[in-house]
């Protein structure tokens, strides 16, 4: 195999577009180690990359005493070139083929293997692999996948399917592979199927992937009899050798202060999460007993529909047809949305009033909007995919004014917001509307939202990402679990709170 340098740089939006993110040695030696353990002959990985793994299974050749043979799958030339400047030599890929290794596999099993498969996310793939991924699922698993799953799900499943008897699995994987709304149907099989030895957490302070929009988590799985436990470890130092220690020391649970160990039930993991800690409130209320939940207002275009003071004067729109309305996270710093928010966001030319027209025919509109909608019909908006479903396109979503906001995605320390300003928010937000408004406790129930006990619960119940991000949808938020001590901490307890 002879393999040329890449025309252009690693960029990281190229890296984004390929699912590549190189898995750094802290991370690659105790994956190597675990499935190495029973000293497989061959070492495979659906997903060479860079020849992280391959680099070192050759480093650990003097604990080991010996190197395995490498074999692998990889799309990309770039890549393998980047793996000799690594110190693979081209007889040692020469096992490794430029292929497809979803639509192509191999048709032998192995007893080790490892990857960092590719983060693709789902929109990124075209419609016809979609379509044959789906099909994957059903052959392998028994049952589809929602088409929300990213291709490093069926890198999984793919590599389960060709795992021997006995043999070691490891994985790095995004969190969402532990919370999307696939990942029941996934660990539910993964689990009745497969011995799963260990699941790795990090911190975002000790992330293998600064930077990186999402939460890694290592998965060490045993292609023998499914146990009732297994080892959830989370990692809070960056760089840490502990975790090899605790690999090659067969999951000896002693004190390592740079991880705290858990010997876990399977059954409460697959309730809970396998990327989430062990649930500490089971019997708690949640926010469901107290509140609904909904998603903000789509509007489908925002730039149609979402507009600034200084575009509704132009365009002579009736401001009968407005509400105001919040559109990002960032345009609220606080947990408190009041009128000189608003006025502050106009003033910096941030739109703030939501077009909100109802079913009415066009022509009981005042003329300049219906020149208005023409306009739209003129830029395909009727045609945009949430709004061509709606009778008649233009009308919008209705939602009641919530008393609180819920900052669906991001790294604040205020999630839950007073809409003070009586706002509608769109799907940056959720809507959070109590089960009854007029009492004397709304107040006391938003400062108890906002408990440092409750933002750290959010994790039980939210899709983590890079750098402390949580995204919630809503039947997870009423889901949230609120303890009894908080409760009473704010005066709550002596009755219902509504």
């Amino acid at each position: 195999m002879t393999l040329y340098p890449p025309s252009g740089s690693f960029e990281r939006e190229k890296l984004r577009q390929k699912g590549q993110f190189w898995t750094p040695h802290w991370i690659t030696e105790p994956m190597v180690t675990y499935v190495l353990q029973n000293r497989a002959e061959i070492l495979f990985d659906p997903a060479v990359g860079a020849g992280a793994f391959f680099s070192t299974a050759k480093q650990l050749q003097r604990k080991l005493g010996y190197v395995p043979k490498f074999v692998g799958r990889e799309i990309d030339a770039n890549a393998l070139f980047q793996a000799q400047l690594n110190g693979i030599s081209v007889e040692e890929l020469a096992n490794v083929s430029l292929q497809d290794f979803i639509l192509d596999p191999p048709q032998n099993r192995f007893s080790a293997i490892v990857a960092n498969p590719p983060y693709i996310r789902h929109h990124r793939l075209p419609a016809e692999y979609k379509s044959y991924l789906k099909q994957l699922s059903l052959r392998l698993v028994g049952k589809t996948l929602d088409g929300r799953s990213g291709l490093h799900v069926y890198f999984l499943i793919q590599s389960l399917s060709l795992l021997e008897a006995g043999g070691h699995l490891a994985f790095i994987l995004p969190a969402d592979t532990f919370e999307g709304v696939f990942a029941s149907t996934l660990w539910n099989w993964i689990a009745k199927q497969f011995c799963l030895d260990a699941v790795v957490n990090f911190t975002g302070d000790a992330s293998p992937f600064p930077g990186i929009d999402t939460n890694p988590v290592i998965v060490l799985i045993k292609n023998s009899r499914p146990q009732r436990t297994f080892w959830w470890v989370q990692c809070h130092q960056n760089e840490t050798s502990q975790l090899q220690h605790w690999v090659e020391n067969n999951f000896e649970n002693i004190n390592y202060p740079d991880l705290t160990i858990h010997l876990r039930d399977v059954a409460e993991a697959l309730n809970t999460g396998f990327s989430r800690p062990p649930r500490q409130w089971s019997n708690a209320p949640t926010l469901g007993n107290y509140a609904s939940v909904m998603r903000g207002v789509a509007t489908g275009a925002n730039e149609f529909f979402f507009l600034t003071k200084q575009q509704i004067q132009r365009y002579q729109l009736p401001p009968e047809l407005f509400l105001p309305a919040i559109g990002r996270t960032r345009d609220v710093q606080t947990s408190m949305l009041d009128d000189q928010v608003l006025a502050d966001l106009e003033a910096k030319g941030r739109p703030t009033w939501l077009f909100s027209p109802d079913a009415r025919p066009l022509d009981q509109y005042p003329p300049a909007a219906r020149k208005y909608f023409e306009m739209g019909i003129e830029m395909g908006i009727h045609k945009r995919t949430l709004i061509a479903t709606r009778k008649p396109w233009y009308k919008m979503e209705v939602r009641s004014i919530p008393p609180f906001l819920f900052a669906y995605l991001g790294r604040r320390n205020s999630r839950f917001i007073r809409n003070a300003a009586g706002v509608i928010p769109l799907t940056s937000f959720l809507c959070v509307y109590p089960n009854e408004l007029n009492t004397p406790r709304i107040d006391a129930f938003w400062q108890m939202l906002n408990d440092p006990c409750i933002e750290e619960n959010l994790r039980l119940v939210g899709k983590s990402y890079g750098d402390g991000a949580i995204k919630v949808e809503p039947r997870g938020l009423e889901q949230l679990p609120i303890p009894e001590d908080v409760i009473k901490r704010y005066g709550l307890i002596s009755s219902r709170l509504f």
